[in-house]
């Protein structure tokens, strides 16, 4: 995605966010006209010098938000910039969002992530790099081999901080945080706020602005949404109806990389070009992979969770749901890969009928009822009729708050399992 650019209905510019006039120049050869609200809130303060905590749901241009006041700042004063990161592929994405608008400031970045070359890193590392983006277990590796030296690193970044922590990197995070100077701006941005973040800013920032643009869940105010519950054994056919009607580029999630590879084999012997991206995969693998999809030369990108927040690529027509998320705050994560910057886009689910609560732990999150349909080429006992109560927070409006646009199947009703 392009960072920053956006259809959001607003008559906001980056005017009056302290930016400089060299960095205007900047955005505005990348036709970056409008600030996201995340954008528009944390642009200034972090440019202050503050510490800040941001929590915005994915696509809303996060990484511009404290890539522009990272290189502003660098570039007046000595010293580093760290980024910690989750995933592989989203320092490579946040690394592209750098590029873009450092290099009229002198200011250089690179990356520090596992299943690259060690040798290559440390080469980089040599450059002394203003901005070094990292995951924290590679990055870990490096001070041990004493090749980075981080005395200097005056602006932390975590960014998507709540994942990091899922995927068990808070005692790497801390003892990163141990070994950097005291007087330095850390920001942390995430897409929601478990207490164990809270604990994180109360630690390690000095009396941080709280910046949240939507609740936990909050989903993109284009996407439509639709459930199929479909038999365990239908959903390979109920995949291929639904790749047949659609024609845009299409991003597929499993649980496991085990069903990420046989999914990929699948939509590869319907006749569709496919790639997977998973923890299997090497690096130079799912960087070709990802490549592909954005580039086109792959119709559908299959992912598990681990690779969701580093697919960042604008204009992806639908996502589905092959399997539905062990944890339900990874619905809204994946299903934000589409409907991107205020363009409109479509999730379809597939949940089997003994996955009701994982259905209902969905809906509580985005509180609203997932419109349920059936489609119309495939036999009708391909699904259940569910007899169904949503768990819907009071007061949303149910079944069809989102439900708008197209429609492959009969139209979404609601039901009691």
């Amino acid at each position: 995605m392009s960072e920053g650019h956006n259809d959001f209905q607003s008559e906001t510019t980056f005017d009056g966010l302290g930016i400089a006039p060299q960095m205007f120049g900047i955005l505005d050869r990348l036709k970056f006209k409008t600030p996201t609200p995340i954008q528009q809130k944390a642009i200034l303060p972090a440019i202050e010098g503050k510490d800040l905590v941001g929590i915005a749901q994915t696509g809303t241009g996060k990484t511009l938000a404290f890539a522009i006041p990272m290189v502003q700042r660098l570039s007046q004063q000595k010293g580093k910039g760290l980024v910690l990161v989750p995933t592989r592929e989203l320092a490579l994405q946040v690394d592209e969002t750098f590029r873009k608008i450092e290099q009229p400031f002198g200011i250089r970045s690179t990356v520090v992530i596992g299943g690259a070359s060690m040798h290559e890193q440390k080469q980089a590392l040599r450059k002394n790099p203003q901005v070094i983006i990292a995951t924290p277990g590679r990055l870990i590796d490096h001070i041990n081999q004493k090749t980075v030296m981080l005395f200097d690193a005056k602006i932390l970044v975590l960014d998507e901080a709540d994942r990091m922590l899922d995927m068990g990197f808070l005692p790497q995070i801390e003892q990163i945080i141990k070994i950097l100077s005291k007087e330095r701006q850390t920001m942390l941005f995430s897409a929601t706020m478990p207490q164990a973040i809270s604990q994180i800013a109360a630690s390690y920032m000095r009396l941080p602005i709280h910046v949240e643009i939507a609740p936990s869940g909050t989903l993109v105010e284009k996407l439509t949404q639709e459930l199929f519950i479909v038999k365990r054994e239908m959903k390979e056919e109920l995949l291929r109806k639904i790749l047949d009607q659609y024609r845009g580029s299409v991003l597929v999630f499993t649980r496991t990389k085990i069903g990420a590879h046989r999914v990929t084999r699948a939509i590869r012997a319907m006749g569709h070009q496919a790639a997977e991206i998973h923890s299997d995969r090497s690096l130079r693998e799912r960087k070709e992979a990802l490549q592909g999809f954005k580039t086109g030369r792959h119709r559908v990108l299959v992912a598990t969770d681990i690779a969701a927040r580093g697919i960042d690529v604008m204009g992806i027509e639908l996502v589905i749901n092959y399997d539905l998320p062990e944890e339900a705050e990874n619905y809204a994560h994946r299903v934000g890969r589409t409907g991107r910057a205020g363009h409109k886009g479509h999730a379809i689910s597939f949940a089997t009928p003994d996955q009701k609560s994982d259905v209902r732990s969905i809906e509580c999150l985005i509180r609203m009822a997932l419109p349920i349909s059936e489609h119309p080429e495939m036999p009708t006992e391909s699904f259940v009729k569910p007899m169904r109560q949503s768990f819907a927070a009071p007061g949303s409006r149910l079944g069809t708050s989102r439900s708008r646009g197209r429609r492959l199947g009969s139209l979404p009703r609601r039901a009691r399992w």
